[in-house]
């Protein structure tokens, strides 16, 4: 049986219904999951002492066994996705132990690349490592179900300088151990024993695995996850009583490649809060017996069978309820390391002042304290998710940076800091139908807008694509890590992140050096003006000549977002500045003063006791930012406004001189 390759629908034809997110928040401890975990080492336990015992037949054993390895299976399977639990060790620690029973040939972690690849390219050829199985002839399935870990092998031989060598040490340390004890089974005259307790079990599980993890879900479907992840593959319905429980919950396996970190128990109940959102995209339905169903059929199936839930709707961040940057004492609730010089911290944000501290993705937080006696404030990018209630920084030291180096050597939970309400405008609007391709170019410590920018999305565009180039000297000094491989594990399809490094010599070669629009262009392989937005972070030099670049490739100017961390250095010749009188309205007050030649607006409210907001002074963060509402200013540069804010009169008074006798400016608009 073969089917035909549909292209993906266009936007209008699924813009009834957003996809919102599916309800299934990743939980700090998954129970059932550790439930079905303890029940299979249980079951393991005791068929190994019944074959040692000869208490029951080999048949009995071996089936008792195998059923344990499956079962671990779905362990392994989540913990790849980090479902287990927020915590991200406790799904490294779940995955070694089961990849040890299931398959003890590679690492855990060469696992969850191998099956991420499976789901970035579903159906691709040789991309896709279950290719193996899901378009193999009917008369080789005997022979290439119980052999589905030799691809991923395969597969991992041939990315291996892909892969960091901790993770290809562990993989030939577990195969060393397999061969070394079959060797020694066999020379000791046990090998029939180790055969019963795991050997057999063990490819009878891979057997099952294959048919309904892989076969099932994949055979004879013809799009990729690329061309449309709606029928790259599908759900299996009816006779679910018996099938949900038998298969783990993967006749909906659909639902877990469109929401690869949902735990597999929540399955159906994803699609139940989604189904009319997952119609209008004409997703691939079978029933049980491989009768394919469309949405009309599908409708009328479900009618005959019972009805389902409503769709819930989309979460939206919400923006701070601050009318201008307002400083308030807040305790930090954690500082977590991220490497050796670089640290993130976590606010713990009063409940009543939750709407103060609201953001938008790709905001930040301008903080002050005083060391040694001295003030110093300073403006750190939000590095969470906007929809996630977590507010938290990332922060790297500084040569000589007073404050990077006391919050990476001496800031403690507890500690208290001043913080200003969320400022910025590096984001752009989301929107829940939207099927955008975003590209994001960040270096060392500017992934933190961009890590907020990407979590945001992928939660909120459930259709849109993202690809992050992320520049560094090593992987050791790569800030966010983990978060980054965490992310691209639950976003598998949409989400790819290339790492770029400068300074070690064992990094594909193609991934080494220095990020240029020549790298992106090659590793992105796709026309650069249909990137619908383009975020950059980092080094002034690298994102500003990289903004250049692109302008000259015709990429439209309103579809770049630019971020600096520290404006150039201003201008010394101010001389053509006249006087003015300056209003100045901050919370509700007005406050009139004089301005001097050459001075800006906030340097006269400074200098008069107006306790405008502000941060960098270097027109990059958008901090100061303020209305026009009579008069005019010129601007001495501008790398924090949106031309549709500065067409409202929106200027940075950090940098803006009066050029009429009287201005009035509004930091309450």
């Amino acid at each position: 049986m073969s089917t035909t390759t549909r292209a993906p629908q266009p936007p209008a034809a699924a813009s009834q219904h957003a996809l919102p997110d599916p309800g299934e928040q990743v939980p700090t401890l998954s129970w059932p999951i550790v439930g079905i975990g303890t029940f299979a080492l249980t079951l393991f336990g005791l068929s190994t002492w019944a074959a040692l015992t000869d208490t029951l037949p080999a048949i009995a054993t071996i089936a008792a066994s195998s059923a344990a390895i499956f079962v671990l299976f779905t362990v392994l399977h989540d913990a790849s996705h980090y479902s287990i639990s927020s915590h991200r060790w406790v799904n490294v620690a779940f995955g070694r132990v089961a990849m040890f029973f299931v398959s003890p040939l590679i690492s855990f972690r060469s696992f969850a690349f191998i099956h991420i690849e499976h789901h970035r390219n579903t159906n691709d050829g040789e991309s896709d490592p279950d290719h193996f199985v899901s378009a193999s002839p009917w008369w080789q399935l005997p022979l290439r179900f119980p052999a589905m870990d030799l691809p991923y092998i395969s597969f991992l031989v041939r990315n291996l300088r892909r892969r960091p060598r901790a993770e290809i040490a562990e993989t030939a340390a577990l195969m060393t151990l397999s061969v070394t004890v079959i060797a020694s089974a066999a020379f000791a005259g046990h090998l029939w024993t180790l055969a019963l307790i795991y050997l057999i079990p063990e490819r009878v599980a891979m057997f099952m695995l294959a048919w309904w993890f892989d076969w099932l879900p994949h055979h004879d479907l013809q799009d990729t996850q690329r061309e449309n992840r709606y029928r790259a593959t599908r759900n299996r319905v009816g006779s679910e009583w018996i099938l949900t429980p038998l298969l783990l919950s993967q006749n909906y396996h659909l639902v877990h490649h469109l929401h690869p970190s949902i735990p597999f128990y929540r399955y159906v109940a994803a699609w139940r809060r989604n189904e009319a959102a997952y119609l209008e995209r004409d997703p691939e339905i079978s029933t049980v017996f491989g009768q394919h169903l469309d949405a009309t059929q599908y409708q009328e199936w479900k009618r005959l069978n019972g009805t389902l839930a409503a769709l819930l709707p989309v979460r939206m961040p919400r923006s701070s309820a601050a009318r201008h940057a307002t400083t308030y004492p807040i305790p930090v609730r954690s500082v977590e390391p991220l490497t050796p010089d670089s640290v993130k911290v976590t606010f713990d944000v009063p409940d009543h002042l939750g709407d103060q501290f609201a953001f938008q993705a790709g905001q930040h937080l301008t903080v002050h304290h005083r060391i040694d006696g001295k003030k110093v404030r300073r403006n750190y990018s939000i590095c969470t998710c906007a929809t996630s209630g977590e507010l938290a920084i990332g922060i790297r030291r500084i040569p000589g940076g007073k404050f990077s180096s006391f919050a990476v050597d001496t800031l403690r939970a507890g500690d208290v800091l001043e913080l200003m309400t969320p400022t910025g405008s590096f984001g752009a609007p989301l929107d829940p139908l939207a099927r955008h391709h975003h590209v994001a170019v960040a270096a060392g410590s500017g992934i933190t807008p961009i890590l907020s920018i990407v979590r945001t999305t992928m939660e909120i565009e459930t259709e849109s694509r993202f690809t992050l180039f992320y520049g560094n000297r090593t992987a050791e000094s790569t800030m966010f890590a983990a978060e980054l491989d965490e992310l691209e594990s639950r976003y598998a399809d949409r989400l790819r992140i290339f790492h770029i490094r400068s300074a070690e010599a064992h990094h594909p070669a193609a991934l080494r050096g220095r990020i240029d629009l020549a790298t992106i262009e090659r590793l992105i392989a796709t026309d650069l003006t249909t990137i619908d937005r383009w975020y950059l972070c980092g080094p002034s030099e690298l994102t500003t000549t990289i903004r250049d670049d692109l302008a000259t490739e015709k990429v439209p100017t309103e579809r770049i977002h630019l971020e600096l961390f520290r404006g150039t250095n201003r201008p010394t010749h101010l001389d053509n500045f006249a006087a003015s009188e300056v209003t100045i309205t901050l919370s509700g007050a007005d406050h009139t003063v004089e301005l001097a030649p050459g001075e800006t607006v906030l340097e006269s409210a400074l200098k008069n006791n107006i306790d405008a907001p502000y941060a960098c002074l270097g027109g990059a963060c958008g901090t100061c930012k303020a209305r026009v509402t009579t008069g005019k200013v010129s601007m001495e540069q501008n790398f924090a406004l949106q031309k549709a804010e500065t067409e409202a009169g929106f200027i940075l008074t950090c940098q803006s001189h009066p050029t009429t006798p009287t201005v009035a400016v509004d930091y309450d608009s």
